[in-house]
Parts: structure tokens; C-alpha cells; sequence
């Protein structure tokens, strides 16, 4: 692996308003002198956008930051973004998220998943042209959704993914299959992250343990599906951060074959937990903790709000993360408690909400 130095670089963080993408940017200013970060996001409202503003808001406050209200689905866009401020890194977080809303919303994930991806692809290929500052890593979200209903765990990056049980799995898989073509042709260095299950303060709130949350206070009937049997590689968001800008520091590398033709330096990691939790034992422990920070009574009678229903289609009973490579290769496996985060999160929602 080749050694990226983040110091004076110019970062291309797409879906910066996001949860994952606005904690990264503010990860990077605080870890790495002299960087300047470009964002763009759409700014769409699948979710409540005043969560995105809060969080565009926080990181409008460093004085090098760059925002750019866009879709990288417009192709012209994405051009004149790289042709402008000719970023050395990106990473690619912009996607439309989530397994059910793929059901009823397809469009949605072709237009970003895959045409916005491309069109990332293509502004790094072109950023090679003469003249032009080479993009030096591209580092995107893949998903664990991409491991489907394999019955095998933990889930191994060494794993077949060819049966995807939602579209959003699909795309996801489609981004590794797309950045390993573009690494093969191009020579372009890219790595892809299968996160698993990110949660924490200003996350998303189509997120179950956000939903959860909502319901909880509104007094309503919370679901609990495969009666209670679904475990979560549940990953806190300050550790998907510290492990993304890992990785940014390390590209693969870029080495010829026995062919003399480039091997494709590329590589995919899962980021996870390696922990998965009862999703029954996760929400017990997050009606506490709501208790506890005041958004929920004290008295609160939680088995009366929970129902045990079956599995929806697209969803998996299981994630597991086999994170032994992400450990090898960056040193970092992240360790957190459940309960302290989950405070974190309930203190943060009565801020927000209440």
C-alpha cells in the first residue's frame, strides 16, 4: 500500500451534509493541517433537511471548506467541480441510502448510485489528462447490504456477493464491480467500505434506532422484526470516521502483472464492529437511556410500545462484519459501548427535538 499524506491536500467529500460525510469533514480539519475540503450534496429531502442544515452549518464554520449544492448525477457539474479546485483525494459518500425505500423509489438509486458514481469514475479517469492534478485515491461507500441472505458469518470481503436481495444492495455491489473496471483501465487507485449499520447523534433518521426513537415519543407502537431474532453490526459514527481517513492514508498500490498490464489497485474492506447485538437487547437499552436523558417519562411502560413482527422483504436477519483485513492493514478495529453512544444519541435528540 502506498502511503497518502493528507497534510496541504485538497479533498473532494461528496454527500457532505450527510451524516457520515459531515463527521468526516470535521474528522479531517481536526486531524490534518493545511487541508481544504470541497463538499457537495444535494441537499434533497429524502429526510428532514433541517438535519443536513444543522449539520452544513457546523462545517460552513472552517474557513477552507468549500460547499457546493449539487447532484453528482448532473455529469457537467461534477466536471467543473474537479476542473475548478482539482481535489487529490475523493471520497465518494453521496448515495441514496436505505433497503425498503428501494422498493417503492428505484429510480432514486439508479440516478445516484449508479449514474452519480460513473460520473465520479469519469472525473477521476480525466483527472490523469494532461496538465491536470491526478486524482491520488478514491475511496467510497459500499454497504454490507451487498452480503444479502448469505448464510455464512461473519461476513467476509472474500465472500460471493452475487445475490443481492434488494436494489440498493445492487447498486452498492455495482460501485465495487464499476471502481474495479476504472482501477483495471485506468490505474486508478480506489477503495471501497462496506459499512455496517452506522448509528449516533444527527444520524439518519430512516436509521431503525431513529425511528425507534420517534415512535418511542410519540407514544406509538415501535416494530420489532424477525420477532425479535435480527442482530446488528451496530457501528458508532466516531469510529466510521477515524477508520475512513485510515484509509484515505493508504492507497493500493499501483504494480504491473507478469503481463507487464497494471493490476487493478483496489481493494474492499468491511468497516464494522465485529460485535453484533440483539436488535431486541439495542432498542431495550435505548428506551433506557431515553428515560434517562428526559425525552422519554420515567415511567414509561417500553414492552408495551414494542410489537414482534416478521421479516420485511430486502432485509437480512443477521450482519456480521469479519473486520481481520481492516485490522491488518490500517491497525484500527473499532471498540465502542453500546450504552455510552446511545447516550450520546438520546442527549443529542432532546437537544435537537425537544
Amino acid at each position: 500500500m502506498s502511503c497518502v499524506d493528507l497534510k496541504g491536500k485538497t479533498i473532494l467529500v461528496t454527500g457532505a451534509a450527510g451524516f457520515i460525510g459531515s463527521n468526516l469533514v470535521k474528522r479531517l480539519y481536526k486531524d490534518v493541517e493545511n487541508v481544504t475540503v470541497i463538499g457537495i450534496d444535494s441537499m434533497n429531502d429524502y429526510y428532514d433537511v433541517r438535519l443536513k442544515e444543522a449539520r452544513l452549518t457546523k462545517l460552513l464554520a472552517y474557513p477552507s471548506f468549500v460547499f457546493i449544492k449539487g447532484n453528482i448525477a448532473d455529469k457537467e457539474r461534477v466536471k467543473n467541480v474537479f476542473e475548478q479546485y482539482r481535489p487529490q483525494i475523493v471520497v465518494n459518500l453521496a448515495a441514496q441510502a436505505g433497503v425498503r425505500y428501494s422498493i417503492i423509489n428505484p429510480d432514486a438509486y439508479v440516478e445516484s448510485n449508479l449514474i452519480g458514481f460513473y460520473n465520479i469514475l469519469e472525473a477521476c479517469r480525466h483527472s490523469y489528462d494532461k496538465g491536470h492534478t491526478p486524482v491520488g485515491h478514491l475511496v467510497y461507500a459500499s454497504s454490507s447490504s451487498v452480503y444479502g441472505s448469505n448464510k455464512k458469518v461473519p461476513y467476509s470481503t472474500d465472500d460471493q456477493v452475487d445475490n443481492p436481495v434488494s436494489l440498493y444492495a445492487a447498486t452498492k455491489k455495482s460501485n465495487e464491480l464499476m471502481a474495479h473496471a476504472y482501477a483495471k483501465l485506468y490505474n486508478i487507485p480506489s477503495t471501497g467500505l462496506r459499512f455496517f449499520t452506522v448509528y449516533g447523534p444527527a444520524g439518519r433518521p430512516d436509521m431503525a434506532y431513529f425511528g425507534f426513537t420517534d415512535k418511542l415519543r410519540e407514544g406509538k407502537t415501535i416494530q420489532i422484526f424477525n420477532y425479535g431474532n435480527c442482530k446488528r453490526d451496530f457501528t458508532y459514527i466516531d469510529d466510521i470516521v477515524i477508520g475512513v481517513e485510515k484509509v484515505m492514508q493508504k492507497a493500493p498500490d499501483r504494480v504491473s502483472g507478469e503481463d507487464g498490464l497494471p493490476v487493478p489497485p483496489y481493494a474492499v474492506y468491511n468497516i464494522g464492529n465485529n460485535h453484533p447485538e440483539n436488535l431486541l437487547d439495542f432498542v431495550q437499552i435505548l428506551s433506557e437511556e431515553l428515560v434517562r436523558a428526559g425525552v422519554l417519562l420515567e415511567d414509561y411502560d417500553f414492552d408495551a410500545h414494542k410489537k414482534l413482527v416478521p421479516m420485511q422483504p430486502g432485509d437480512v436477519p443477521v450482519t456480521y462484519a469479519d473486520t481481520s483485513t481492516f485490522e491488518r492493514d490500517f491497525g484500527f478495529k473499532p471498540s465502542t459501548s453500546l450504552r455510552d453512544r446511545l447516550r450520546r444519541f438520546a442527549e443529542w435528540y432532546r437537544e435537537f427535538y425537544m
